[in-house]
């Protein structure tokens, strides 16, 4: 057999000149190295941490847990569950997802043997057998098989994989947000519940109190301007109600939303604010943090791209199809299965473009590009994913001292209340005297439901900061009733 070497010099070197280049620079075709110093620094401990916090790479398979139960709250949980079986965005992140399962199995065909079978009828005339049309039937299989030599179909391949990765962790994180989102609304609604309960409770009392003064006034014990000032406490009261009330019908309505119902047939009923309020221990690891989602969703979509680079870096170098058919040829259909009607046919197709216009560097150009935007994406949601823990950790800190703050404000003001209530019983101070006492209790309580409202919220957001539900050590965890103040930190 004569040797490649003896073969070359009857074929063009001009031809063979760039299938040689292609063959000695095959290795570039490999995708490109992420420079470590691109990737952003995790932080040895976080700032409002206790130095017990430790740091780790993304952990997305670990599971997020039942979370929201730590609230003990039979409503909440149901909600949360009919959001997970009917929100229309888990529902969409779920489509995305099994399209791109669909595409990696559409690109790991590619690197499978192709086989196919066919028949067909030709008539016309073939040179050199006069003009006399004939006809011929035929009938056969194909085989066709590409040969990855350099890399591309199994780039192709790595990626769609890592694109479906990156779907996954983005129907975590949409059921992540939907599940903090639903918990948030709620405990809002419970909140605003406690709320009108106690603004109504004070538009009785001022009520029970312009009663009083204008039986007085109809005596002619006080002047008309004390019971115009009742009165206008009584209206103003009455007006802060309503907007609770339609505060919370708009979060009734967003609730629906959350769970994939009409607003117009659901409810949830008024009801005592008996959630507890969970305490998230202080020395809950950052490695909570490696589960979050949408960081996890960032990086695969970072590893996607650079896998392309290296797809579009390998249409520079050659493709080397093998293709094998098999079938029967005649132009009688009796004799179409006879042995001597038989055909095959084997062959191997190298093909390397020489000249396209720079559309091939124009792929690596647009990889590239894709490559840094998805770097940088990364980059920017381990930074934000740093910035909402620290966010929510602080809060829960502050909240914490706000809410003893604020429950020593209570006191004082109800035993200011009593004082000017006992005082003008006896006339030793005015109406308007007894009313700002009153006016001053309110606004403390209203705070104090303010405050005890933010906590929870913060503490949800914690959760979702952090990806999910936390791990501890026995006796670590515990709940607080609504009112105490939780220590986040």
């Amino acid at each position: 057999m004569p040797s490649l070497a003896g073969r070359l010099p009857r074929l063009p070197r001009a031809v063979l000149a760039p299938l040689f280049a292609a063959l000695v620079l095959a290795g570039c075709a490999t995708a490109p190295a992420i420079d470590p110093a691109a990737l952003p620094v995790a932080p040895v401990a976080f700032k409002e941490g206790d130095g017990r916090w430790t740091t780790a790479a993304p952990a997305d398979a670990q599971p997020r847990g039942t979370w929201w139960k730590a609230f003990a709250d039979p409503t909440l949980d149901e909600l949360v569950e009919r959001a997970g079986q009917a929100n229309n965005s888990i529902q969409t992140a779920a489509a995305r997802l099994a399209q791109a399962r669909a595409l990696v199995r559409a690109a790991d065909a590619d690197r499978a043997p192709q086989v196919g079978v066919g028949a067909g009828v030709t008539r016309g005339t073939e040179a050199g057998a006069g003009p006399r049309p004939g006809t011929l039937i035929s009938t056969g299989a194909t085989l066709g098989y590409e040969v990855d030599l350099f890399g591309r179909l199994a780039g192709a391949s790595r990626a769609a994989a890592l694109d479906a990765r990156s779907r996954e962790a983005l129907l975590q994180s949409t059921r992540l947000l939907v599940q903090a989102d639903v918990a948030q609304t709620y405990l809002a609604l419970r909140a605003l519940d406690e709320e009108s309960a106690l603004v109504r409770d004070t538009v009785t009392a001022y009520r029970d109190t312009l009663s009083l003064i204008e039986r007085r006034f109809n005596a002619g014990d006080i002047a008309e301007l004390d019971v115009a000032r009742v009165r206008t406490q009584v209206a103003s009261t009455e007006s802060e109600a309503l907007a609770l009330d339609r505060r919370r019908a708009e979060l009734e309505h967003a609730l629906a939303v959350l769970v994939g119902a009409a607003a117009s047939d659901f409810h949830v009923d008024i009801a005592d604010w008996r959630s507890a309020l969970p305490v998230i221990p202080a020395g809950v690891p950052s490695t909570l943090l490696a589960r979050r989602p949408d960081v996890s969703a960032a990086q695969q979509a970072m590893l996607a791209a650079q896998a392309r680079v290296g797809v579009a870096k390998a249409a520079w170098f050659p493709n080397l199809s093998l293709t094998a058919s098999g079938g029967v040829a005649s132009p009688e259909l009796g004799d179409l299965f006879q042995w001597s009607a038989r055909s095959w046919g084997i062959g191997a197709l190298l093909s390397l473009p020489l000249f396209d216009g720079g559309r091939r560097e124009a792929g690596v150009q647009n990889a590239s590009a894709e490559l840094d935007a998805a770097l940088a994406g990364y980059r920017e949601q381990v930074l934000v994913a740093f910035r909402d823990v620290e966010d929510q950790l602080s809060a829960l800190r502050y909240l914490a001292d706000q809410d003893s703050a604020q429950a020593r404000a209570v006191a004082a003001a109800s035993r200011a209340t009593v004082l000017s209530s006992s005082r003008y019983r006896n006339g030793l101070v005015s109406q308007l005297d007894l009313l700002d006492a009153q006016r001053s209790e309110l606004a403390n309580r209203r705070q104090a439901l303010q405050v005890r409202s933010a906590q929870y919220q913060a503490t949800v957001g914690l959760v979702r900061a952090l990806g999910g539900a936390w791990d501890a050590p026995a006796g670590v965890v515990g709940t607080v009733a609504p009112g105490q103040a939780a220590v986040g930190s």
